[in-house]
């Protein structure tokens, strides 16, 4: 009997991607969960986000290079294909763009790409109420809700700060609560041909 983390004799592969927020200088703990429950982790960054992450550190905890950027053609793919993904820490300005369907970073399009693929999608948004208050942003939460994105946010996650305190969060912030709405999601059907 396979585990509920393997998949035709491999470890299920989640997709960490970290946006441009200080919570990012974080993500280690994210993976170690992430791994702790049985998924191979790679981790992708936002642009922003590569600016908080510890490029190396991570590469030797997933036991995968992190992602930035689109690969050259030609390029071979370094990363194992995802079989789910989890948006921690989301920024407004990703929501949004991805909401959307703006595909202008990587990390973007691997999102924009596996919700056309049907793969589980988890986001925990990690921002200020002045910028959680925007209508743009709760749209786009209601947007990506309605197409089955698992979106972990409310004052019940992690309640609003006001701008200019989010670093004085961080230590709170519930990692966890990303992988706990993933859980028991099934593998997405592999197209035959």
């Amino acid at each position: 009997m396979k585990g509920p983390h393997i998949s035709h004799g491999r470890r299920r592969v989640l997709y960490v991607v970290a946006c441009g927020s200080p919570l990012a200088r974080n993500v280690g703990r994210l993976v170690d969960l992430a791994q702790q429950d049985g998924w191979d982790v790679c981790v992708v960054t936002t642009p922003d986000g590569a600016k908080f992450v510890d490029r190396t550190a991570l590469a030797r905890q997933t036991g995968h290079p992190v992602r930035t950027h689109y690969k050259n053609p030609g390029d071979p793919d370094v990363l194992p294909p995802a079989d789910a993904m989890l948006v921690c820490p989301a920024t407004v300005n990703t929501v949004n763009k991805w909401a959307v369907g703006i595909a202008d970073t990587l990390a973007l399009g691997l999102l924009v790409e596996a919700q056309g693929l049907g793969l589980p999608i988890a986001a925990v948004p990690y921002t200020n109420a002045a910028m959680a208050a925007h209508p743009a942003f709760q749209a786009s939460l209601d947007r990506l809700r309605e197409w089955g994105v698992r979106v972990v946010f409310g004052d019940h996650v992690v309640p609003l700060h006001p701008p200019g305190t989010g670093e004085r969060h961080l230590d709170a912030f519930p990692w966890a609560a990303g992988l706990a709405a993933l859980r028991g999601t099934p593998r997405p059907a592999t197209p035959v041909g």
